[in-house]
Order: C-alpha cells, then structure tokens, then sequence
C-alpha cells in the first residue's frame, strides 16, 4: 500500500500523480507490493524530524525513513519519506522548473535512500537515470537539473 498524506492543505498537490510516480518506481525495481509512506510537510515538521533523527537543527528538501523489513503480520514495509513543499518551492525557482518537478525528483531522491542508495556515484547515476524514465509531464521537455546541491536521508 501507498500513502500519500498532504500536511499543508494550501498545496496544491495531486497525489495521484504521486502514487503514480511510486508505483513505476515499485515496478521498476521489482519489490512486491511494499507499504510506504510519502509526506508532504512544511519546513518546521521537517525541521523537527531533522533535529530528531539526524541532529541537524535545520529545514531540508527530504528525508528518508528506510525500514526495509517484514512485518509478522506478514507485509513488507519498505518506509517513508517526507518531503518539505516550502523548501522545494524556493529550490524550484532558483532552478527555474515546475514545482511539480521539484517534487517528483524529491521523492525519487528519498525512494532510492529507501533502496539504500547513499549520496555518491551511483545514486547521482540512479537517480538520473529514473528521473529521466519515470518523471512525470511536468519534467518532460526541460533540461537536465544541475547536480543536488543539499539533499538529505
């Protein structure tokens, strides 16, 4: 199961495009039927999860939350990832694309961390290998983003 859960009710988000989005993922990598969570948050329930889990007492685009195990009740669960919308609005416009497309490469970003990708090499050419296969409408036509800059787990 996919949940996909919109903390900020003034964002605009489809989340049909999103489990969309994660179910290719699913596919893609061949995981059968995982539990998942995809939160949309804002900077400071971001920032508490930050300062939480990674002692870093300040607002990120992702994070994720790897568990990566099956459950007695028989159900794989693969994690969750929390994406803040504030943050990945700005770092939309200084890049110059769709918020939509931010929003897309955030959460391929954190679904590969639920993978166990690490920030090196091969996420970076993971990464851009599914964002060029599997983001959506919003990213097609546009140029390629310029390497991440402050991603986080």
């Amino acid at each position: 199961m996919i949940e996909i859960i919109i903390r900020r009710k003034k964002d605009k988000i489809d989340p049909a495009r999103f489990e969309k989005l994660l179910k290719k993922l699913i596919r893609h990598y061949d995981l059968k039927r995982p539990e998942l969570s995809l939160a949309f948050v804002g900077d400071a329930e971001i920032r508490t999860l930050n300062r939480k889990f990674r002692k870093k007492d300040k607002a990120t685009d992702v994070l994720s939350f790897p568990l990566s195990e099956e459950a007695a009740d028989g159900k794989f669960y693969l994690g969750d990832i929390a994406v803040s919308v504030p943050t990945a609005t700005r770092q939309a416009a200084e890049i110059g694309h769709p918020l939509e497309r931010e929003l897309e490469y955030l959460t391929i970003h954190g679904f590969l961390h639920l993978l166990g990708y690490e920030h090196d090499e091969g996420h970076e050419a993971e990464e851009a290998k599914v964002r060029e296969m599997y983001a959506g409408d919003a990213a097609r036509g546009a140029g390629r983003r310029p390497a991440r800059r402050k991603s986080s787990r």
